[in-house]
């Protein structure tokens, strides 16, 4: 039997992938992350599933669920939040699989950033403008981060910087980025993004922090930084420029 770790999306039962949707309908065991993932996408599962919520349990507790299930001949559907490839927890969930014995497979998701850009109608890559992003944290007394990962460190490239798990220290976020982006810099929040409660913040890195904390977001937001947010002068991109030869055997956009 095998575990599916599933990308459940952002926030919107509807955007679950396809697969991801026919895994949960295939599965005779769901443990979901009951904090994080809507309960409507449950619906999709199977009428006589075992549904378990993880929000309160520990990893050997998750791994004896996902064992177990496995030795009972089940095919287990594992919902993350987002996209299982960032900020996930799967690579420690898959490495006690793996240790077991159990086979698994990974469906993707749509991750939280994604799902941020289209809230505020932006690209995060524009020509000339910036063609980088970073997706990072801070650290925290639970899991520092590496050496060389730092946002002072990473502020010196000028990329368009997303951070997750980081609104509860959004004026420790300006500080640091301020050396490197200037108070002018575009900046934006996206809290509960794709939800009936979403809530989206413009500004500066000048003004930012005090939107963050009048608004009273502290947790399952993103903080984006960069030039990109507020690009509109720049040069239209090769991939549909009139220059192009069409000849060419595939578009490049769009792999992203």
């Amino acid at each position: 039997m095998t575990v599916y770790f599933i990308g459940a999306g952002p926030g919107a039962a509807d955007l679950i992938t396809v697969r991801g949707a026919r895994r949960l309908a295939e599965c005779a065991v769901c443990l979901y992350a009951g904090s994080l993932v809507p309960r409507e996408l449950l619906a999709e599962c199977p009428a006589d599933a075992r549904l378990v919520d993880t929000a309160q349990m520990n990893l050997d507790g998750i791994t004896a669920e996902l064992v177990h299930a496995h030795e009972q001949g089940h095919d287990v559907a594992r919902l993350h939040s987002g996209d299982p490839s960032v900020f996930s927890a799967v690579a420690e969930q898959m490495r006690r699989l793996d240790a077991a014995g159990v086979p698994y497979e990974v469906v993707p998701g749509v991750p939280a950033f994604a799902a941020a850009a289209a809230a505020l109608k932006r690209e995060l890559t524009v020509p000339t403008v910036g063609q980088t992003v970073i997706l990072t944290r801070i650290a925290q007394r639970a899991t520092p981060m590496p050496e060389g990962e730092d946002l002072a460190t990473l502020g010196r490239s000028g990329a368009l910087l997303v951070l997750h798990l980081a609104a509860r220290y959004v004026d420790r976020v300006v500080d640091e980025l301020l050396p490197h982006y200037g108070a002018d810099c575009p900046a934006a929040v996206v809290a509960m993004a794709s939800r009936p409660d979403e809530l989206v913040l413009r500004g500066t890195l000048d003004d930012i922090a005090e939107q963050v904390k009048a608004s009273g977001v502290v947790r399952t937001a993103v903080i984006m930084v960069g030039r990109t947010l507020g690009a509109e002068q720049f040069r239209d991109s090769h991939l549909y420029s009139a220059e192009r030869d069409r000849d060419e055997s595939h578009e490049c956009g769009g792999v992203g």
